[in-house]
C-alpha cells in the first residue's frame, strides 16, 4: 500500500463519519461534505492502487531484462 491508497481511505473513514454525523444531526451540509470526501478518497486510493500497480509492473519488466 502506498501513500496515496492510504490517504484516500483515510479520507473515506473521514467521509463517512461526517456524512452520519449530518445525517445524524439533520445538517445536509455536513452530510454533503462527507459524500464529497468519501467519493475524493476513493478516487485518491483508486489512483494510488494505479501508480502502485504501474510500478509494480515495471519492476517486473526490470526483473525480466536482467534476467535475459
Amino acid at each position: 500500500m502506498n501513500r496515496d491508497e492510504l490517504e484516500g481511505k483515510v479520507d473515506k473513514a473521514k467521509g463517512w463519519v461526517k456524512d452520519k454525523a449530518g445525517e445524524v444531526s439533520d445538517n445536509p451540509e455536513l452530510e454533503a461534505e462527507g459524500e464529497k470526501d468519501r467519493v475524493e478518497g476513493g478516487i485518491k486510493e483508486k489512483l494510488g492502487e494505479a501508480r502502485r500497480k504501474a510500478g509494480d509492473a515495471v519492476e517486473d519488466i526490470g526483473d525480466t531484462i536482467k534476467g535475459s
